[in-house]
């Protein structure tokens, strides 16, 4: 059998990182937490990561900047943006720097689940 699926959380928010990776965890994914984008590219193989959920309002880089970031990488995770901004000029311009899918916050487990499933197998 094939390793786990390895989740990136990049969210300033340290009490939705520990919800999510608890929720990830216990469906057998492997999960790292960031609180920032820059501290994401830089402490991390980017490449060992399968799927990264992308908050769009961190500290220092935003998460337009990590997903300009991780465009330009051969071999990127596929991106998820969770935002709480229901903008629809935030969601065209998450899926133009490539995001795979944009979900708002706050985010059922399922639907969560659904979307991490779908990029991971992409």
């Amino acid at each position: 059998m094939g390793r786990a699926p390895t989740i990136a959380i990049l969210d300033d928010e340290e009490h939705f990182r520990r919800a999510v990776a608890r929720l990830l965890k216990a469906c057998g994914y492997e999960v790292l937490g960031f609180a920032g984008g820059a501290e994401f590219l830089l402490g991390v193989s980017v490449r060992s990561v399968d799927c990264v959920l992308v908050d769009l309002d961190l500290p220092g880089m935003t998460g337009f900047e990590v997903l300009a970031q991780l465009r330009g990488m051969p071999d990127a995770p596929a991106a998820i943006v969770v935002t709480g901004r229901d903008d629809p000029g935030y969601a065209r311009r998450a899926h133009a720097l490539g995001a795979f899918d944009y979900q708002l916050k706050p985010i059922g487990a399922p639907a969560l689940l659904d979307a991490i499933r779908r990029a991971c197998a992409r």
